[in-house]
């Protein structure tokens, strides 16, 4: 099994009244609340996180991106990936992933990755994703172009990463006399891509079409199972069978020397990055036509179903939703879970809402010390046959 260390860079100091007086922590959560000296401070100890990552012997390290809200800080992974590539000398650094359709120069992601992978040796690994519905709004862009953006835009990366240039593109979204990316990347035929998703049926199906990786992100145990079990059925529809190093699981790990230090050092931080800063009402997650009808039924059948009143870190853990307790109590259900469903990709948030960096440094510890070693010669890669 492979473990890569994820942050989201949350911010988490929210005004006192937040939850009487606002709606939401993304979108129009004014920025008059932010402080950029506090935030001077918190992007410094979160890229402190990441580095320690690298120590410790995780196989490669994460950053993301999201828009105008408080629930993560990295409006631009790629710039986050660069600030990495000379202070990390082993992890693989993982961009997962860009958000395509709100580009509106894929070259740009093109580039700048190409650029990355030449400067870490070809540590770099490509995550790919259309952006949750509230970027829509933030760009005030037409939801109903997001896949379609999104299938072109990668369309028009991966040639510039593999077909010689200077050549045309002249697609509905993306025209281009010239495409000639300079420089090309290292990892040939171009670096790894990954599918990052909530559960999008029509994702599933592409990523497995295209043998790439897919990542179940942040949901319940209930929704790895099926949805990695829909990747592996499409998987063999294509006429393979899916190996465990494409079928990846993101959760919320906490490991304290007990369970009852667990839920009670957790408990608060899980709880504020849940019911607050993952806080938003539906029509901005998911706005008319981001969504394909079949995809709409399941997503908001596992979301909003799943956000009616305030959830409780005793619900999280129970329903997978966090991994929480001694290191034996997240040994025994990582485990119990691999074998069920065959994950072999491991993306632990090991900070979470409000979790401070003690708290932070020693569950990172923990987990690499005496969860990773237990768990890694499960899930053992194989050829996709």
């Amino acid at each position: 099994m492979q473990f890569y260390f994820f942050h989201l860079m949350p911010y988490p100091y929210l005004k006192p009244d937040y939850m009487e007086t606002e709606r939401s922590a993304w979108v129009t959560y004014s920025n008059r609340y932010y402080d950029p000296q506090v935030g001077h401070q918190l992007y410094n100890r979160y890229l402190d996180e990441l580095e320690y990552a690298d120590e410790l012997g995780f196989d490669g390290i994460c950053v993301n991106e999201h828009h105008q809200n408080a629930y993560g800080l990295m409006p631009s992974p790629n710039v986050m990936a660069a600030m990495l590539a000379r202070r990390t000398q082993r992890a693989k650094i993982a961009i997962l992933g860009n958000a395509l359709p709100l580009r509106d120069h894929p070259l740009r992601v093109a580039e700048e990755v190409a650029m990355l992978d030449v400067v870490t040796g070809g540590r770099i690994i490509s995550g790919f994703v259309r952006g949750i519905g509230c970027e829509y709004h933030s760009f005030s862009m037409n939801p109903t172009h997001s896949r379609e953006r999104f299938l072109e835009a990668h369309d028009l990366i991966i040639r510039a990463w593999t077909e010689p240039g200077p050549f045309e593109f002249y697609g509905k979204h993306y025209r281009f006399r010239y495409v000639n990316v300079w420089p090309r990347p290292l990892q040939q035929p171009h670096p790894p891509i990954w599918i990052p998703s909530q559960g999008s049926s029509e994702t599933i199906e592409w990523a497995a079409e295209r043998r790439y990786p897919y990542l179940q992100t942040f949901n319940t145990l209930a929704a790895l199972r099926k949805n990695l079990g829909a990747y592996r059925e499409a998987a063999q529809r294509y006429g393979y069978e899916a190996s465990p190093e494409q079928l990846g699981w993101a959760v919320p790990v906490y490991v304290a020397p007990t369970d009852e230090e667990a839920r009670r050092e957790a408990k608060p931080h899980i709880e504020l990055f849940y019911n607050q800063l993952l806080r938003y009402p539906p029509e901005y997650g998911f706005p008319p036509g981001y969504l394909t009808e079949r995809s709409m039924v399941a997503v908001l059948q596992a979301k909003v179903a799943d956000r009616q009143g305030h959830r409780t870190f005793e619900q999280m853990n129970a329903d997978g939703y966090i991994i929480a307790g001694s290191p034996e109590t997240v040994r025994q259900r990582l485990t119990e879970a691999q074998k069920e469903i065959g994950y072999g990709l491991l993306v632990p948030f090991l900070q979470f809402g409000s979790l401070p960096a003690d708290l932070t440094r020693r569950n990172t510890e923990l987990f690499a010390r005496e969860v990773m070693p237990a768990l890694r010669p499960l899930g053992t890669p194989t050829a996709v046959r």
